[in-house]
């Protein structure tokens, strides 16, 4: 028996109602795509200044998205009476650390208004201090506030959280404000006025991915929350579940899809980098290694030698204590053994004697060394507050790890206080070879408003270009919110063209109505390769023009052709969909970049030369009546960020 019919002939039968093809609309002031993290923020921004709001999510508001499952640490808080740094200051040590190639829009947003968002999260009931006093006397806790910083104990900008039901307290302030959240809807397009590419945004069009009904949402503004583009590059479902990067694998690139298809502008969708926590690799956060939520862990080689740490300039710090300092001259850190840093604000690291790099190493400089691997992070030799912060409450709390990580491990007998954690490369779970991409960076251009080029369209979160971590994206979120109900409170009544309602049900029932075909993982398997190929880690004009045709033939053959038998299997079919939208969409921007760059971690083999001047700029892409347009703006177009975050934050 053919084994496709055999699958289809004994799958379990589908346990809900199936409506293809039924359709309701919903209207609102202001409609929130993606109620992650973001998500939730921008309703409750929007809510509180007095629209009527409505969230959609894919999945289930209350635990969805990227920090859905906790957080344990909340960058940008500079604003707190610890603080010893201004919020433009710390806004400038990240753009210089980034070289300039970093929103200094979200930027300066997250650091005027993160504390803000944690003393509101405090009301909500998540704890953000010591309030037991569990960790008093700890030199990372503040007594007067009971707050504990993490990484740079001297500037204080990052704060420790007990955030594990941080999304919990979000969905039930949702509920208190009156947002109408509507859970399990996957939103498929945006809908612009009149039907036409590039004019003003007018609602969505969405599926219900229990039972297939077809939603249409007309709304006043629209705020885009639809994260960041997954199973671009690597995708594997048998070997290692449907994990495939370091984030949710249901961040399909739809927000970026269906913004580039609406003719929105992007910028730094060229950028990519080698996958960390790729499939085939270890437990993400799971392995002993001394960066990001490990940062600054003792680490041992086999035998019991320790590495040592050493500052900026290479001084060898003799304690623990000294690896959450700033060195002599340096007024605080921020690197944490991530990316290479500026030199202004590089971290304490490991070293191995010999290597420039502890996580670029050779056999020769290990045995000239005297190391004998594996390595290991040696919790038990660490100060008794330093481990319980590391296991207890980062690990206890980061998202990701409280379950697979903290329970299992814990429930399995490891105990922090008497046993080590074997530790591979840079403890991420493993990095892929060269052509094992991830996305970095790429997303919507916003003004001050975090509006796109698109009248009545929003942007927050990771949808934003040179996203942040889980501060930025509340921050961004809850200050989205607040401008689209503004914009949206001053709207007059908005109009849904029908003749598009009914393209985007015929385009998205398509495979159901065909009971042979490509299935979806069949499909995103192969748009990978095709990635991989032709959209790796080295470039040129053949190759992604070739990678381009490939798509348009995928297109037009297995895509056109692609079968669902439920809603689930048609959700994740679309979602493939927009993996293939979204891997066009890089290729065109790699073929704008004309030049190969460091920090983009782009290269380029006809055009070699690494960061020539005139290419020091943004470059920005968007469809025009289908045709690809793209555009140069500079590093630091976002201008004067006191006085233009004052003329848009919309707090007075």
């Amino acid at each position: 028996m053919h084994y496709e019919k055999l699958i289809y002939e004994h799958a379990p039968k589908w346990p809900y109602r199936v409506l293809y093809g039924q359709e309701t609309e919903v209207s609102c002031d202001v409609l929130v795509l993606g109620g992650g993290i973001a998500g939730c923020w921008a309703a409750i921004g929007a809510a509180r200044k007095g629209a009527r709001v409505v969230m959609v999510e894919k999945g289930a508001v209350k635990t969805s998205g990227a920090g859905g499952s906790g957080v344990d640490h909340w960058h940008c808080t500079v604003m707190h009476p610890a603080s010893k740094i201004t919020p433009e200051e710390y806004t400038q040590a990240n753009m210089d650390n980034f070289y300039g190639w970093r929103n200094g829009i979200m930027q300066y947003i997250a650091c005027k208004e993160s504390y803000d968002c944690l003393l509101e999260l405090e009301k909500m009931g998540v704890k953000i201090r010591d309030s037991e006093d569990e960790f008093k006397g700890a030199e990372f806790r503040d007594e007067a506030t009971k707050m504990m910083f993490a990484y740079d104990y001297t500037a204080k900008y990052c704060i420790r959280v007990w955030g594990t039901n941080a999304k919990t307290a979000l969905y039930k302030e949702c509920q208190r404000l009156g947002v109408i959240i509507i859970n399990h809807v996957m939103i498929t397009s945006l809908l612009n006025e009149g039907g036409v590419q590039g004019g003003r945004i007018v609602g969505a069009a969405g599926m219900d991915v229990h039972t297939g009904k077809f939603h249409v949402f007309k709304s006043k503004s629209t705020v885009l929350c639809l994260a960041q583009a997954r199973r671009t590059w690597v995708f594997s479902t048998e070997l290692t579940g449907f994990r495939v990067e370091a984030g949710p694998p249901n961040e399909s690139g739809d927000g970026h899809a269906i913004a580039w298809l609406a003719g929105a502008e992007l910028t730094g969708a060229e950028q990519s980098s080698q996958a960390n926590g790729a499939a085939f690799g270890y437990p993400q956060y799971g392995v002993g290694n001394a960066g990001n939520t490990w940062y600054a862990c003792t680490i041992v080689d086999a035998a019991g030698k320790e590495i040592p740490w050493i500052d900026r300039d290479g001084r060898v710090l003799k304690t623990v204590s000294e690896r959450y300092r700033p060195a002599p001259g340096q007024k605080y850190f921020l690197g944490m053994g991530g990316r290479k840093p500026h030199y202004d604000y590089a971290s304490p690291k490991l070293a191995v004697p010999g290597a420039d790099d502890f996580h670029r190493y050779d056999a020769g400089v290990f045995q000239k060394a005297g190391i004998t691997l594996p390595f290991y992070a040696d919790l038990p030799s660490m100060p008794e507050m330093e481990r319980k912060a590391l296991w207890g409450l980062m690990i206890g709390q980061e998202a990701r790890t409280l379950i697979p990580i903290y329970q299992t491990y814990n429930q399995a007998g490891f105990n922090p206080d008497e046993d080590m954690l074997q530790g591979y490369e840079c403890g991420w779970g493993g990095i892929g070879p060269p052509q094992w991409r991830q996305a970095r960076g790429g997303g919507l251009l916003t003004d001050w408003d975090l509006k796109t080029n698109l009248e009545g369209l929003y942007a927050a979160g990771t949808q934003l270009f040179s996203p942040g971590d889980h501060a930025y994206a509340a921050t961004t979120g809850r200050y989205a919110g607040r401008r689209a109900a503004a914009y949206a409170l001053g709207a007059g009544d908005v109009e849904i063209n029908s003749k598009q309602v009914a393209a985007e049900k015929n385009r998205i029932y398509a495979p159901v109505k065909r009971k042979h075909g490509i299935d979806w993982k069949e499909l995103n398997a192969g748009v990978c390769k095709v990635m991989q190929d032709y959209c790796g880690d080295i470039k040129n004009e053949e190759l992604l023009k070739l990678g381009l045709k490939w798509f348009e033939e995928i297109e037009a053959g297995e895509a056109a052709s692609a079968c669902a038998r439920n809603p689930h299997e048609l959700m994740r079919l679309l979602e493939t969909f927009n993996v293939i939208t979204f891997g066009k969409m890089t290729m065109e921007a790699c073929r704008a970049r004309k030049a190969s760059s460091s920090y983009l971690g782009f290269k380029r083999l006809d055009y070699p030369e690494v960061d020539p001047p005139e290419w020091n700029q943004w470059l920005t892409i968007k469809l025009d009546k289908g045709n690809v347009k793209t555009g140069r703006l500079p590093l630091d177009f976002y201008g004067d960020m006191v006085k233009n975050y004052n003329a848009h934050c919309g707090l007075r």
